[in-house]
């Protein structure tokens, strides 16, 4: 699903236009961006969240060469399905 598709979806659902829509889901999109790159977390109820995790330096395998190298600290997005989605998904 892409985010067209959604948008779409908010159509015929929501009953607002295509670029209502469209408007919408940018908005929300952009917040959780926002949200997230200013390091705090992004709590959905009954779908999940998504967390900042920041990675330490660590050792490293370079995989064209197979030489050890120094992998820089940095920050990596996590996303945790709640119960009622995995309970969903799985059926």
């Amino acid at each position: 699903m892409r985010k067209a598709d959604i948008a779409d979806a908010l159509v015929e659902r929501v009953g607002i236009s295509r670029k209502e829509s469209r408007e919408l889901l940018e908005l929300i999109l952009t917040t959780i961006k926002e949200t997230l790159g200013k390091g705090d977390s992004v709590k959905i109820a009954e779908f999940g969240s998504f967390l900042v995790r920041k990675k330490k330096e660590r050792r490293g395998r370079n995989m064209k060469t197979g030489l050890p190298m120094q992998i820089q600290p940095r920050k990596v997005v996590r996303f945790k399905a709640s119960y009622q989605l995995k309970k969903a998904v799985i059926k």
